[in-house]
């Protein structure tokens, strides 16, 4: 490896490839680093399509055999943006060949696929991170460093819900996010999980758990995804079976007392992507929305008597986390740049030789 270049290999182009291949690009433009990232190759089994994608996303060469891509000697790196089945296997497979590693979430299937690939990471001594980017908006960033100076005191309550809409009609079809077999869950692994990272993040580990879970759509036309969470079905007289979660809704406990409730729903009409929490500690309380993500709202039980409430913060000042290295304050960032933020850490991680986090280690425990 260059010191001076990262190589980069990533296995799959769509949703979640586009959204990494911009970030790859960006990085160098907002960030002085130590490194450069380099788009190598990128991998898919239709040669038409993956061909198309790394021509328009800047990619030097593709492959149409993952295999292949992780043979390559100037790969440093595999970037994993397929469907959740694939995960344990390319991954295991590229640790093994000394490829530092970054997967979309969630890390794999079962619980015991995800201990094997957490096992491979640390046997082969390579930098890995899981891609729950929503850690990485200035505004969560913000919220942890309060929680850490104890500006809220003690958490008494974590809230979270994820709000989808977008498999409401029963004749969206049956595509890879609501099989078993292929996304291990429904909302839950999808969305959900999300939640699960952000909770661990700002208040701690989970002590136990119950919960609830519902699929209301039982059987729809067989289809595959399109690009983002777009659909297509050739034949809507052939129906499959969903055999995932369309909502789950569960209590938790956390191992520090808190009390966390929970909802993420693929149902919840109106709601495109409405990923929020609210944290309520002793001395403060503080809400976050995605829809809305550069702003944090923030209440301070101390602020005299009539002047207590919520205030909106604008997280894009040069004091917030990572919007230094962007526009001037009020001149706000989005969905994207949470991607570049990680990455910005994975690529540090692997130049400084530091473990960053979210990482396999976090992908287990979810």
């Amino acid at each position: 490896m260059n010191q001076n270049e990262i190589r980069i290999g990533m296995v799959g182009y769509q949703f979640m490839g586009k959204a990494h291949s911009h970030a790859y690009r960006d990085l160098p433009f907002y960030f002085d680093m130590k490194v450069k990232p380099v788009l190598k190759a990128i991998s898919g089994r239709n040669e038409v399509a993956v061909k198309e994608a790394a021509d328009k996303m800047g990619w030097e060469s593709y492959e149409i055999d993952w295999r292949r891509l992780i043979e390559r000697e100037d790969i440093d790196v595999i970037d994993i943006v397929t469907p959740n089945h694939t995960h344990a296997e390319i991954a295991i497979a590229a640790v093994e060949a000394g490829k530092h590693i970054i997967t979309e979430k969630p890390l794999a299937l079962t619980l015991e696929e995800a201990q094997r690939m957490y096992d491979a990471v640390q046997q082969n001594n390579v930098t890995h991170m899981i891609c729950h980017n929503y850690r990485f908006a200035p505004a969560v960033q913000f919220t942890k460093k309060l929680i850490e100076e104890g500006r809220l005191g003690r958490i008494y309550h974590f809230r979270a819900d994820y709000l989808q809409d977008f498999i409401m009609d029963p004749q969206f079809p049956l595509v890879w996010r609501l099989k078993k077999e292929v996304s291990g869950s429904g909302a839950l692994g999808d969305i959900g999980a999300h939640s699960i990272d952000l909770a661990r993040y700002l208040v701690g580990e989970f002590k136990e758990v119950v919960s609830m879970m519902e699929t209301f759509v039982k059987k729809r036309p067989i289809g595959e995804m399109s690009g983002g969470l777009s659909a297509t079905s050739d034949d809507t007289s052939s129906l499959g079976e969903v055999t995932v979660d369309d909502a789950v809704a569960f209590l938790a406990r956390f191992e520090n007392g808190a009390m966390g409730t929970f909802e993420a729903t693929r149902f919840a009409g109106g709601n495109r992507n409405k990923n929020k929490f609210e944290i309520n500690g002793e001395k403060g309380s503080v809400r976050w929305d995605m829809e809305n993500m550069n702003n944090l709202e923030v209440y301070f039980g101390d602020d005299e008597p009539g002047l207590q409430g919520f205030r909106l913060i604008n997280c894009t000042e040069e004091i917030h986390p990572y919007t230094g290295a962007y526009w001037p304050a009020g001149h706000i960032i989005g969905y994207e740049h949470t991607f570049i933020h990680l990455l910005y850490e994975f690529l540090n991680g692997i130049a400084e030789d530091y473990q960053p986090a979210p990482n396999f280690e976090d992908g287990l425990k979810n």
